[in-house]
């Protein structure tokens, strides 16, 4: 009898292992044929040539333009930031990196399948309208966006300075739908200004000092330096660095930003993708520091990629005793990729995403954002007061009880700023810890 049993356990565990062989052989043999590129081709040569000849309207259906939509589908299921590029939009790309263009001034993502404003850039069109991090662009010309990739809302949105684009927007925190008619102007943005929206960089009563960046262009790192050495000339002690609201730009000049308050040699953000070209190292190169600058670096929802990799940086190296900044504010946007350019022979290109950026201690940024040490939140309309308040000739445009009201409006992220700088510098004196000051005026910071 124990005999039987045993023999009858042996084949019910010989069984069970052949049939679980069995499964694994075939869906290795289905994963196999899911990336045989032979059988995928043929496929998509039978459907490619079906469609050629028997399509309806066989004029829209040439060689060339089955293949180019096929390549931008395969491109647009990725993710949002890859795509086909034909040749003319390949050709507007590389405009858009050497010179001015026309467009309402906004910085615009695909999130959550909706394009997504995220941030306006400040003295244009877009930001003088009211439009807020956040909003989403359901219709622009009366075309719903429902479908449309960054490009094809960049495209829409841009054109000749003085021309006219409708937009509707929906405010996903009030539910209230909005329609725009914008005026495109020629953006070129001072991507450095001081507390009034200048470069004259005045310190604070307590020797403080307070720079905003828009973006991170070609510029940006040398009007920074340019703005520091007038900030301590005049005796600065402490720093606030404002990035809110700053949709990122040049990733050189994110690292030339954050190698100014670090030591020569140290990580300031990496990359990684699939292959070894896609990984690599910026590590700070030691000119023009400002080492052991107390700051806060102010970030909110509009703050992304170049801006991310700037303050990610500087929080980890923080938290490692190699600089000192505390991150305060509002949670990142979370636009952390790397798209690389592929010129193709026919004048087109792709843009695909190779690559992923990481801050020094590796946390990955994309759809994650930085998390602020401190975070201040600001209600949807005290942001919408203090945009309009720092918009060009806004608060002249109000009647006198409006204009009363704008005036009072504090910047409470900036107001908790100043209040940490002043107890850290308090803090400091009592323990007899000196800070260089070189002297100067002092003017009072406004908000």
């Amino acid at each position: 009898m124990k005999r039987k049993f045993f023999y009858g356990s042996l084949l019910t565990a010989l069984a069970l292992n052949l049939f679980v062989g069995a499964q694994v052989y075939f869906q290795s043999v289905q994963a196999a044929e899911k990336d045989d590129p032979y059988q995928n081709l043929k496929l998509f040569s039978t459907v490619l040539e079906r469609v050629r000849q028997d399509y309806v309207d066989g004029e829209k259906v040439t060689y060339q333009e089955l293949i180019q939509g096929a390549m931008k589908g395969m491109l647009n299921t990725l993710d949002p930031h890859s795509e086909f590029m034909e040749a003319n939009k390949y050709d507007d790309l590389k405009k858009d990196t050497t010179g001015e263009f026309g467009g309402v001034g906004i910085v615009v993502s695909i999130k959550d399948g909706h394009v997504t404003v995220v941030s306006p850039m400040e003295d244009t069109p877009g930001f003088k309208a009211g439009i807020l991090s956040g909003d989403r662009i359901i219709k622009i010309d009366g075309r719903s966006t429902e479908k449309f990739s960054i490009q094809d809302a960049v495209k829409k949105l841009r054109g000749e300075p003085g021309s006219k684009v409708e937009m509707t927007i929906l405010r996903p925190t009030s539910g209230i739908i909005t329609n725009y008619t914008l005026e495109r102007a020629a953006i070129k943005v001072d991507t450095i200004k001081d507390i009034d929206g200048r470069r004259d960089f005045p310190l604070s009563e307590n020797k403080m000092g307070y720079v905003r960046l828009t973006q991170f262009g070609e510029q940006t790192a040398d009007d920074f330096e340019d703005a520091l050495r007038k900030l301590e000339k005049k005796g600065m002690e402490s720093l606030i660095l404002d990035l809110r609201g700053n949709p990122g730009g040049l990733l050189d000049s994110a690292v030339k930003v954050v190698e100014k308050f670090v030591a020569r040699g140290t990580l300031i953000v990496s990359t990684e993708g699939r292959g070894s070209t896609q990984r690599a190292e910026y590590k700070a190169t030691g000119r023009n520091t400002h080492l052991n600058l107390p700051m806060v670096v102010l970030v909110n929802g509009g703050s992304a990629s170049a801006s991310e990799i700037v303050s990610g940086a500087l929080q980890d190296l923080t938290a490692t005793g190699k600089c000192k900044a505390i991150i305060l504010g509002e949670q990142t946007f979370g636009k952390g990729s790397v798209q690389s350019i592929l010129p193709l022979n026919d004048g087109s290109a792709l843009r695909l995403t190779t690559a992923k950026y990481y801050t020094p201690s590796h946390k990955v940024i994309h759809e994650k954002g930085i998390t602020p040490d401190i975070i201040v939140p600001m209600s949807e309309e005290e942001e919408r007061d203090l945009f309009f308040k720092r918009s060009p000739g806004g608060l002249e445009s109000l009647d006198d009880k409006e204009r009363a009201r704008l005036q009072s409006v504090r910047d409470v992220q900036l107001d908790r700023a100043m209040d940490l700088l002043k107890g850290l510098s308090v803090y400091n004196k009592r323990n007899g810890e000196k800070i260089p000051s070189k002297g100067g005026d002092k003017v009072a910071l406004r908000n």
